[in-house]
């Protein structure tokens, strides 16, 4: 087992202090924020280039019965890739908190303490309370409770990772001050899109799925499930409709500021005509 995790355990973390070793090389002006923000979202979307490859081969591999039909990556890439990379994130979104306010100059930052940790998991917390329900949540279901049924629907979870390479291309875009070119207008459709598609249809169609399977309505498909099934999805799901929400208003906000951009300013509009 330990020999299992060591190989999400080492390529996470070593691609986060490769790239953290590389960056300053290539953007001498970047802050150790800048490095570290960027290094964490480029091991992210690497984990979501796999996560995403691993769902689509476990789910198309299982679509002919999605209840007992079997593929090893629904056990195995949680237990290689899936448990490691939640636990590694965990450390590398602090070390990017701890990055940012310490450029910033904030006396508590000057070193890591114990006040630095609760100041991240106050300001982060439902970011660590997602990846801690991961962990504690996906983890024992898929090695413990399934009875070996399901992978197609863990396949359908792995692939709710599609959205993140767009989430960390927007920000990369930022970083890079390329947040008014098209790419960047391009990019956070797409973030939209996948992340609707993937983290919130997916849910209502993955219960369409299982009633589709057992010949029954969409509407009694709850009822038809343990509650802890019920219960399980609905804390994987409450945080991503928070997050799509809060992806709208910026997304609105960016539109607005760029329709606002693109219009002439009043001042340069002017009648120069004359009543005889």
């Amino acid at each position: 087992m330990l020999q299992v995790l060591a190989c999400g355990a080492v390529v996470f973390p070593g691609l986060f202090f490769a790239f953290r070793r590389i960056l300053p090389c290539v953007f001498k002006h970047w802050s150790d924020a800048d490095v570290v923000l960027v290094s964490e979202r480029l091991v992210s979307s690497i984990h979501a280039i796999m996560a995403t490859t691993a769902g689509v081969i476990v789910v198309s591999s299982c679509r002919g019965n999605v209840i007992n039909d079997r593929h090893w990556l629904a056990t195995y890439f949680v237990i290689w890739y899936g448990v490691p990379y939640m636990t590694y994130d965990i450390f590398a979104m602090y070390l990017s908190h701890y990055y940012r306010f310490r450029v910033k100059g904030h006396e508590d930052y000057k070193q890591h303490s114990l006040r630095t940790v609760n100041s991240f998991v106050r300001r982060e917390f439902l970011l660590v309370l997602h990846h801690i329900a991961l962990l504690t949540i996906l983890l024992p279901v898929t090695l413990f409770f399934r009875r070996d049924q399901g992978d197609f629907f863990i396949g359908c979870l792995f692939l709710t990772e599609l959205s993140t390479p767009f989430v960390s291309l927007g920000k990369i875009l930022i970083q890079l001050s390329l947040q008014d070119c098209w790419l960047h207008k391009a990019n956070g459709g797409m973030v939209l899109l996948t992340f609707f598609m993937c983290r919130i249809a997916l849910f209502p169609y993955m219960y369409w799925v299982y009633g589709h399977h057992y010949g029954i309505p969409l509407y009694s498909v709850p009822f038809h499930l343990p509650l802890s099934a019920n219960l399980g999805n609905s804390c994987i799901l409450a945080p991503q409709v928070y997050w799509f929400v809060l992806l709208c208003r910026k997304g609105y906000r960016l539109y607005r500021r760029s329709r606002m951009s693109d219009s002439p300013p009043a001042a340069t509009v002017t009648d120069n005509s004359k009543d005889d």
